[in-house]
């Protein structure tokens, strides 16, 4: 079923440009991110099967993104974005360029001078893309190599995870009383995980119990999902001890993320109020490393996340 959100692609063979205009359910802070930072950019820029790894990355003008996409069989292709032009949650531009694992430019290979312009619309952001070519020769070249398919894939997967996510935080959680959860995020196994733990803790699976992507209402705003995945976790929470929650959740690489150790575990506060959450949010992140901003999100939260100086994963989801 086609997506009501606005998605536009357009070649210009005249000017050696392409054009892209692509809605997000979501507010344009939350985008900005999403295109802006290592963390949320390893998680949708490839287009499955393959995987964003960052390198390095420097988001400021005169800085450099460098990562590699990685294949199935552990095959790269590295590569590098100059940043320029940053006007904070509203536009940037880099240029990209293949490589090699010393950021040594592929020559062979076109170069693609990006723009990329993020606007409101409602609840909604769109985001303007325009790509300039040197010659005709480089412009076709990258269609030829899958571009619009390749491009319009990793948004989806972004698309359809964030979108699932949020459909559980409205199901779970319907009133504002503070609680502490733990959050965890699993490649494929988290049935088998929380089966393991339910048998320690010797307690029942709370809520709705173990919800899969299967069981998702359609949204004609999403592409359907992949059999394989139907299968998978979307959701579930365990009361173990205190009456402290574990959440956990599969982040499958049919989608475009990489768990790794590390990266797959957040401790989730739930505060009573807005002035709890910026207060213990300000305090905790205080010389640690904010992926993203407290703010309003589309799901009905006050929402923010960071690590800590210590390298401890932290999410405050506040229900307004």
């Amino acid at each position: 079923m086609k997506s009501l959100l606005t998605f536009n692609f357009e070649v210009d063979k005249t000017t050696d440009t392409i054009s892209v205009t692509r809605e997000f359910a979501a507010d344009v802070p939350l985008v900005w991110e999403a295109w802006t930072t290592a963390e949320m950019l390893d998680q949708w820029w490839a287009p499955r099967p393959y995987e964003t790894k960052t390198q390095s990355m420097d988001f400021r003008n005169g800085g450099r993104w460098f990562y590699a996409m990685v294949g199935p069989e552990g095959d790269k292709h590295w590569c590098v974005a100059d940043y320029s032009d940053i006007d904070f949650q509203k536009s940037f531009s880099h240029l990209d360029a293949f490589c090699d694992e010393n950021q040594v430019l592929n020559t062979q290979m076109p170069r693609t001078q990006w723009k990329s312009t993020f606007s409101k619309k409602g609840e909604n952001t769109i985001v303007n893309v325009l790509l300039k070519y040197e010659k005709l020769e480089d412009l076709e070249k990258i269609i030829e190599m899958g571009f619009k398919e390749g491009f319009t894939m990793a948004m989806d997967n972004l698309d359809q995870y964030i979108a699932a996510q949020f459909y559980l935080r409205k199901q779970n959680k319907n009133n504002n009383k503070s609680r502490v959860c733990t959050y965890l995020n699993f490649p494929g196994n988290t049935e088998e995980a929380f089966e393991f733990y339910k048998s320690v803790f010797k307690s029942e699976f709370s809520g709705q119990g173990i919800q899969r992507f299967g069981d998702l209402p359609d949204d004609p705003t999403q592409p359907p999902i992949a059999e394989n995945v139907k299968k998978m976790v979307l959701h579930i929470e365990l009361p173990i001890i205190n009456n402290h929650i574990l959440m956990g959740t599969d982040a499958p690489k049919e989608m475009g993320f990489n768990v790794t150790q590390g990266n797959n575990m957040h401790i989730q506060l739930e505060p009573e109020n807005r002035e709890e959450a910026e207060r213990i949010f300000t305090s905790l992140s205080e010389g640690g490393a904010v992926s993203m901003p407290l703010q309003d999100m589309f799901w009905g939260a006050y929402f923010g996340s960071f690590t800590d100086k210590f390298g401890i994963n932290w999410m405050i989801n506040c229900q307004n």
